[in-house]
């Protein structure tokens, strides 16, 4: 499931409570909040496993981009090889031989680029989705404590589970963070 949809169902939740009159708090139905952030904590790893997916197809670029200067290299000595046999051309083999290779290598950095810009867009993009996520799911833990605060002879049950799920996703950005950092 999409995370900015469960973003949007938790969202939706928050705007069906009920308002306390003259205040800025909402009651909501726990169970199905509770439900929505497990089915975020599902959905998180889909996302990683979309920006392993990016790098994986970032790598599987590279490969084909060395592939090809590795061919168009040797392509390119085949050529020279032959024109140096005709005295007339040897001149203009070098320098078209060297043309290709430095072509062949710009070409390649190009893509390497390339495909560095799109994983760490991609990463990028993730870390904006997870921070807003976190954002979300932590003000609806402080609206649920503070609800609590508002009603001290209730049990506090909510607020102590909802931080320990949350510990999980820190520790993924986190990770995140860290591939992102050493891609660099």
């Amino acid at each position: 499931m999409d995370i900015q949809h469960l973003v949007d169902r938790l969202e939706d939740l928050i705007d069906e409570g009920r308002h306390l009159p003259f205040s800025k708090y909402t009651l909501m139905d726990e169970e199905r909040a509770l439900e929505i952030i497990d089915q975020m904590r599902i959905s998180i790893p889909e996302e990683i496993e979309k920006a392993a997916r990016v790098l994986a197809q970032r790598d599987r670029i590279l490969a084909q981009a060395n592939e090809e200067a590795a061919r168009l290299i040797q392509i390119a000595r085949e050529r020279g090889d032959e024109l140096i046999d005709r005295e007339a051309t040897v001149q203009a083999a070098q320098s078209r031989a060297s043309n290709i290779i430095e072509g062949a290598k710009i070409e390649a950095e190009e893509i390497m680029g390339g495909a560095d810009d799109y994983a760490l867009d991609s990463l990028n993009d993730l870390d904006q989705k997870l921070s807003k996520l976190l954002t979300i799911v932590r003000n609806g833990i402080n609206e649920v404590n503070q609800k609590a605060d508002m009603h001290p002879k209730q049990p506090q049950m909510v607020a102590q589970p909802v931080q320990n799920r949350l510990a999980a996703p820190q520790q993924v950005r986190q990770s995140v963070e860290v591939k992102n950092e050493a891609g660099k």
